[in-house]
């Protein structure tokens, strides 16, 4: 991988040097949405934390997204690909690669009979509303979803009783290695429990929902009712990514981590949440690196107590600060999530040609 190189600028006293990073450079002239190197992307998630991009493209179009894959094909860096990152934890060394998020060219609402047309970028609780007003019913739930439509069909993500998997008829997406744009039936998606069976470099541009008519006023009243329930149960009003661990078949990972006494918890600047067992707040100067820590002290204790392993929910990018001895120190892959059980959006990252794992 080539470095940066720098180019001498004068002033009138001294002379300084400007980094210029021909993988940005080469994105700029390729995109058509705004392209920024050195990016903070800690402010693109929900737990706030985590180190700057390379390269973060907002995506417009499809040719973005095909150039995104050339770039990372021809440069041999990581992708990632993020919604609201509301189920994201990004490494403290940051990612040393390209972060895509779809822009507003990936928006917007079609209904048509009992089908509902979304692009990918729409935000779960945005679109609940409009499918509402519109008069379907069976989609409230999703106001409870803190991501985008993409990341909630990778990961077949749910809340209250409902998920993905109750309305998709097909998904649209976008092959970073190729630039070409596939529709996948739902039968094609291999949906279970928070997961998809979506190629790595896939990226969920747009898809279609089968919902019931309904009355408006009901559905509005619906999800009144989960947004109270909400406030009232967990911490949305601190910094979190939603639910950290999947719940093991037949129970709860938020009573087991009550049970092991772990609610309330705290690694550096961060904590399991007093509210909701099964989350984790930051507080101002949390790393990375805490949170990390604290997943795997509540892991520990689960264990310990109950004989239960929970598996995390949360999907990770990026680099660790400081790699261990004999690591890579690039974190596990993640997947387009864009929410926890309620969910964000993180797709994946990947290292080799266009990027080996997306999410």
């Amino acid at each position: 991988m080539t470095p940066p190189t720098t180019e001498p600028t004068s002033g009138t006293a001294t002379t300084t040097s400007v980094e210029v990073d021909p993988l940005v450079t080469e994105l700029q002239g390729a995109c058509r949405g705004q392209v920024v190197g050195n990016a903070s992307i800690a402010g693109l998630t929900t737990l706030r934390v985590g180190g700057p991009a390379r390269v973060l493209v907002t995506a417009e179009v499809d040719e973005d997204l095909a150039a995104v894959g050339r770039a990372c094909a021809t440069w041999q860096v990581p992708f990632a690909v993020v919604g609201r990152g509301s189920n994201l934890l990004v490494g403290d060394g940051g990612v040393p690669g390209v972060v895509v998020q779809l822009g507003r060219g990936y928006r917007g609402l079609e209904f048509d009979g009992s089908e509902v047309r979304a692009g990918a970028a729409e935000p779960l609780p945005v679109m609940a509303v409009k499918v509402a007003d519109a008069g379907y019913q069976g989609f409230a739930w999703a106001c409870a979803v803190p991501g985008t439509l993409g990341g909630a069909v990778r990961m077949n993500a749910g809340a209250h009783g409902g998920e993905m998997a109750d309305h998709l008829v097909e998904v649209e997406v976008v092959r970073l290695r190729s630039g070409t744009r596939e529709t996948w039936p739902v039968q094609a998606l291999g949906l279970s429990y928070r997961h998809s069976e979506l190629p790595d470099d896939a990226v969920v541009v747009g898809a279609a929902l089968r919902l019931l008519p309904g009355d408006p006023a009901s559905i509005r009243a619906d999800i009144d009712r989960i947004r109270t329930w909400r406030r009232t149960h967990q911490p949305l009003n601190e910094p979190n990514c939603g639910s950290v661990f999947t719940n093991p078949p037949g129970d709860s990972a938020g009573r087991l981590i009550e049970a092991a006494g772990a609610k309330g918890l705290r690694v550096g600047g961060a904590q399991v949440s007093d509210r909701h067992a099964n989350f984790i707040v930051t507080r101002p100067g949390a790393r990375a690196e805490d949170v990390e820590a604290l997943i795997e002290q509540v892991r520990a204790r689960v264990a310990e107590s109950a004989g239960v392993t929970l598996v995390t929910e949360v999907a990770r990018v990026g680099l660790v600060a400081v790699a261990p001895e004999g690591a890579g120190g690039q974190a596990d892959a993640a997947c387009e999530v864009d929410a926890p059980a309620a969910g964000g959006e993180a797709h994946a990252t990947g290292t080799g040609p266009a990027g080996e794992g997306s999410a």
